[in-house]
């Protein structure tokens, strides 16, 4: 029997690279794509993750955990009257003085990797791949992004399936614009994803999101196809 693989899958960048990798690992009979609403202003990403399950053609699951947030005030969830800040994540954290930026949502990718294990057990999985990433993690920005998060969660659902399902995180080392650089040559549909935090019409391009995507595309030399023909 093939090995199965769940992929957390926003529609976004990191998601959809980690989508095409375990696409080109397992074939895309295969994977199973989790994708999860959880009450965020940019829902717009639920539309770009269904229309890239649609390129591939993949059929993929939907969870909704907006319930679960609903006693925090992340500025990212559309409950919450704080502005999304329009600067980079490093400004935040200057800002913040190294605490999580205000975009941070409690324990998010615990919930999800916990929420993915219990269902890739039933669907027969024998890995949830997540793409976390090293600048999401730098200076505790997104403190469930980093090594140390990954490398104990990893632990517990092993454990905590009976040694069944693992936790594959291949871009934990890399920053974005190295993951650019893979999608590249998996040949990615980024012209379907998105990213900005803002969730209107088009990309805001000054919410940390957008900042650290122009960023990586722009270091792999290459235009972003979601801005291509805008001026």
């Amino acid at each position: 029997m093939s090995e199965k693989a769940m992929v957390l899958f926003s529609g976004g960048v990191d998601s959809t690279t980690c989508l095409g990798l375990a696409i080109e690992k397992y074939g895309v009979q295969n994977v199973i794509p989790l994708s999860v609403q959880y009450g965020q202003k940019h829902e717009k990403e639920v539309e770009a993750a269904r229309r890239i399950l649609e390129y591939y053609g993949i059929e993929g699951m939907e969870l909704d955990l907006t319930p679960i947030f609903a006693y925090s005030d992340c500025s990212l969830l559309s409950h919450s009257e704080k502005e999304i800040p329009e600067a980079s994540y490093a400004e935040q954290l200057r800002e913040n003085e190294g605490v999580p930026v205000s975009t941070y949502v409690p324990f998010r990718n615990g919930l999800f990797l916990a929420c993915a294990a219990s269902i890739a057990l039933s669907r027969e999985c024998s890995c949830i791949y997540y793409g976390a990433h090293r600048d999401d993690a730098a200076g505790s920005a997104y403190p469930d992004c980093s090594e140390s998060f990954f490398e104990s969660m990893n632990r517990a659902v092993y454990e905590g399936s009976g040694q069944q399902i693992r936790i594959e995180a291949p871009f934990i080392k890399m920053n974005k614009a190295q993951i650019v650089a893979e999608g590249l040559r998996l040949k990615v549909p980024y012209e379907f994803t998105w990213s900005c935090y803002e969730g209107k019409e088009k990309p805001c391009g000054v919410c940390g999101t957008c900042i650290d995507r122009s960023e990586a595309f722009k270091v792999n030399g290459v235009e972003d196809p979601a801005y291509r023909g805008e001026s």
